[in-house]
């Protein structure tokens, strides 16, 4: 049994197709074939059902592959952590990071990380909390960015910075004249929020207590906060933004930015290992560029906010 074996059939459970699997491997598709058949005979079980269209994992196949992905994942962290006492900045570092962070807080930074470190490829990948946690704890991730407190003893968080919520109000909007919203200004009738499972709406919820929007937002099933702010701008409702957002905005659009009043509801942006990571060095190199690229203000809680 070899770590390629592993590599082997773990490819064929992802695509369910040889000629697929050997692709994405760079090998031949006999090469690969033989060498999961030579598995399975050393093992004495077959892996996959080969009468099935697509190729499915058998019984006992589900429970070697699953070891298979545990074996790989402890194989890996041999090499990181030869690369960690070496301080290497290279390689592959997988970042997963929020819908309602990565627009606004990427090209802040990660422009000028790639330029520094051009043999560090960091692949970033946009999905919701709950998706995120689940790529941690599978290993499909290295790290993570997101905006909720971590509860699961597996994994441990480290504060980047804080972010206050914004309003965004139409000008066509009561609380428009209003220098600062509360939520009791607020109703669900002329409120656009993103789609349950977004940690940003479900911290809102919370705050504000807007028990009635679930009913009023069933009809919209828009994931996009630049297209609440579009229609904001045409003259509908009211929807909320990040606080780094604001800082794309033009002159124009800020005129329909509110702060919230006292306390501002604010949330804690985190990056997330699992315990036993060990790329320490790209970690904190990470932490420093993110640091360094939001306004200082945001680095501590301010008095008047209040995390949500």
């Amino acid at each position: 049994m070899t770590i390629q074996q592993l590599e082997y059939i773990l490819a064929v459970d992802r695509f369910r197709h040889f000629g697929n699997a050997a692709e994405h491997c760079m090998v031949t598709q006999p090469t690969l074939s033989a060498m999961v058949q030579k598995l399975e005979e050393e093992l004495g079980a077959k892996i996959f059902d080969r009468s099935t269209q697509p190729i499915q994992p058998t019984s006992i196949g589900y429970k070697i592959i699953e070891q298979a992905r545990a074996v790989l994942e402890h194989a890996s962290k041999v090499k990181e952590i030869v690369q960690e006492e070496g301080h290497s900045i290279k390689g592959v570092f997988r970042l997963a990071i929020l819908p309602t962070i990565a627009p606004y807080l990427l090209p802040r930074f990660f422009p000028k990380l790639m330029e520094d470190y051009p043999d560090l490829d960091i692949r970033v990948t946009e999905m919701k909390t709950q998706d995120v946690l689940v790529a941690l704890a599978a290993g499909k991730v290295d790290a993570a960015i997101l905006a909720t407190v971590v509860t699961d003893k597996s994994l441990q968080a480290d504060t980047l910075f804080y972010e206050q919520f914004l309003g965004y109000v139409a000008r066509k909007e009561p609380i428009f004249k209003n220098e600062m919203i509360r939520s009791t200004d607020i109703s669900g009738e002329r409120l656009w929020l993103l789609d349950e499972g977004h940690c940003f709406r479900d911290q809102l919820m919370r705050f504000c207590q807007l028990e009635t929007v679930k009913l009023h937002q069933a009809a919209y099933h828009l994931g996009s906060m630049e297209t609440f702010m579009r229609i904001v701008e045409g003259g509908k409702g009211i929807t909320f933004i990040p606080e780094l957002a604001s800082y794309q905005l033009s002159q124009e659009q800020k005129e329909l930015v509110r702060p919230f009043a006292i306390p501002r509801p604010t949330r804690e942006i985190s990056i997330v290992t699992k315990t036993d990571f060990v790329r320490y060095t790209i970690l904190n190199m990470i932490k420093e560029s993110i640091r360094l690229s939001v306004p200082k203000e945001m680095l501590t809680l301010q008095k008047t906010q209040r995390v949500v």
